[in-house]
């Protein structure tokens, strides 16, 4: 989801919610403690340098529990950023604290952004001398979906 994407939903929103990849609400009393533009260089492991850009919201809980952010106050945060930091149109990745810093595609079901789940791929798949058969996406299953039997406990 784009940061114009983002904008144009707050506005014709009331309150804002975020909503975990496994179904959990991110707690109401939520602060944007970061919009920022995140820029990263590297070289994958077949020799290509690759330059990429998001733009990045930072969540964080408190104890402030009256604390509620509005439409209104994202957006201009929002603004702001794009303005001060030179911020285009970019894809939007969330950071949100779990066992660790998590960071999340969004995306929007009519009532709550959704943080989506991301994974990590091989970008020179052609060039990494795996066979196409080995190639698999490996991901560590969620929290409590472990089943007898299923390999994971």
């Amino acid at each position: 989801m784009k940061l114009s994407e983002v904008k144009e939903i707050l506005n014709k929103l009331e309150t804002i919610g975020f909503q975990l990849p496994n179904g959990t609400l991110v707690p109401s009393n939520f602060h944007v403690t970061e919009v920022g533009k995140i820029s990263k260089h590297f070289i994958d492991c077949g020799g290509t340098v690759r330059t990429e850009e998001v733009a990045n919201f930072q969540l964080w809980n408190a104890n402030d529990y009256d604390h509620r952010l509005h439409p209104e106050k994202l957006i201009h945060i929002i603004e702001l950023s794009e303005k001060t930091l030179a911020i285009g149109d970019l894809e939007i990745e969330v950071e949100y604290q779990a066992e660790t810093i998590g960071k999340f595609g969004l995306d929007f079901d009519g009532k709550n952004f959704l943080l989506t789940s991301k994974q990590t791929d091989c970008l020179a798949k052609d060039q990494c001398g795996i066979p196409e058969e080995k190639l698999e996406i490996i991901s560590t299953p969620a929290a409590n979906t472990c089943t007898p039997g299923g390999g994971c406990c």
